[in-house]
């Protein structure tokens, strides 16, 4: 016979074995199970695990009865059968035995299938927690991380003990699979996330290729550029809740490099992405490279130079408002949040760039750059201050229920009007 290996060995060596097996449970297709016979029948009927208890004495000594065992394990673990794969583990089924197709262990087809008491009973019964299957390097974790509807497995994991900051060769961990893994549409993905970072999931991970957990957030913007609103809502409401999570637990918007800064895409784009840069900035996220400073990057800068470009190709009076009025208010933003402005050297404005608005755009400017040389007032300190003891978002909501004067009040606040919340 010709040498034969894979799934083949299968039809040809256990599979038989196999097919006794799911017959003394009452599975004659286990992919359609589920319709067939549920498992919670199953687990109460005594008399089939005596059947199979009997079958599996008579057949120990058959040439592939550890594979065909084990194979069995791979199916009663992806149905649940948690009574079933206790009976098969005492007689033999190996727990590092792998779909010969997928390369899956038990562990990893339970997690699949969203099965946490098998999960359970797996683990507690010596399976490698973190291990990662040959064909995509993923854990276990990695794979509960991935659905909103494995959150439960997720969950017995982190209970059980596996290493949230577990990573494959390329620098990948649960927390960054379970960020790319979310449309923002059909994927949301905000709760695996949240279980990870409460559970010790480092937010500074970054992959071989540079991604980081900000990269995920990035690209899902993109998406929202001329696409469909309602979808595009959808992803900005996403974006900005897992942006909340990723924050409260340390991650830095405004990294080097800018293409892998939020704060950074959120400046460029300060219109579309208004909300979410209002959110990066009243948290205390640096309108800087906060490596490097304003010399690699400064928010100023990119604001007066996105002004520029869009007014001078713009007459709508309309638009030219609302931009004037979103730019004076994250200018303001980032006055607020530091004591002396961080202005990158030499900063300055071409006026003949700017075609439509330019006295507004250069009155902006003058402002600032007075307001950088100039010795700070105390107001202006204590509003710095008060803004800062009032961190995270949302900072003008708590600032109206200070128990202040309403004309304190009206200077402490930026944007008297709409906060923007209703956007996001």
């Amino acid at each position: 016979m010709p040498f034969l290996h894979g799934f083949r060995r299968i039809i040809f060596e256990y599979q038989p074995l196999v097919d006794e097996i799911l017959g003394c449970l009452g599975i004659q297709d286990p992919e359609k199970q589920e319709i067939l016979e549920s498992p919670s029948c199953l687990a109460e009927d005594s008399g089939k695990f005596l059947v199979l208890n009997k079958l599996l004495e008579r057949e120990t000594q058959s040439p592939f009865y550890q594979e065909g065992v084990s194979y069995s394990l791979l199916k009663v673990a992806e149905l649940g059968l948690v009574p079933a794969a206790e009976i098969l583990l005492q007689n033999g089924a190996n727990l590092v035995f792998e779909d010969p197709v997928t390369y899956y262990t038990a562990l990893h087809i339970a997690v699949l299938r969203n099965q946490p008491d098998m999960v359970e009973l797996l683990v507690r019964r010596g399976a490698d927690i973190n291990r990662r299957d040959r064909i995509h390097e993923s854990s276990p974790l990695d794979l509960a991380s991935e659905e909103p509807e494995r959150l439960p497995c997720l969950q017995r994991l982190l209970e059980l003990g596996a290493d949230v900051n577990g990573a494959d060769k390329n620098g990948k961990t649960a927390l960054l699979h379970a960020l790319a893994s979310s449309d923002g549409v059909q994927i949301h993905n905000t709760e695996n996330i949240r279980l990870l970072l409460e559970g010790g999931a480092d937010v500074k991970a970054t992959t071989k290729d540079g991604d980081t957990v900000f990269t995920c957030i990035i690209f899902l913007l993109g998406e929202t550029v001329g696409g469909d609103k309602e979808e595009a809502r959808m992803i900005n409401r996403f974006c900005f809740r897992v942006t909340q999570l990723l924050m409260a637990h340390g991650a830095d918007p405004s990294e080097c490099p800018a293409h892998e800064s939020l704060t950074y895409i959120c400046l460029k784009s300060f219109k579309l992405h208004f909300p979410l840069l209002r959110f990066l900035l009243e948290s205390g996220a640096s309108y800087n490279c906060s490596f490097h400073g304003p010399s690699c990057w400064s928010g100023f800068h990119i604001v007066f130079e996105r002004l520029c470009s869009h007014l001078s190709s713009s007459e709508d009076d309309s638009f030219s408002a609302d931009l004037l009025q979103k730019a004076e208010t994250v200018l303001e933003l980032m006055v607020a949040s530091s004591q002396i402005p961080k202005l990158p050297s030499n900063f300055d404005i071409s006026s003949t760039s700017c075609r439509f608005q330019g006295e507004k755009i250069k009155a902006l400017f003058y402002s600032l750059k007075q307001l950088q040389h100039s010795p700070q007032a105390l107001k202006h300190l204590c509003r710095v201050y008060i803004r800062q003891r009032l961190r995270p978002w949302p900072v003008d909501v708590k600032i109206k229920a200070l128990p202040l004067p309403d004309r304190l009040k009206w200077y402490l606040l930026i944007d008297h009007g709409n906060t923007g919340e209703e956007d996001i």
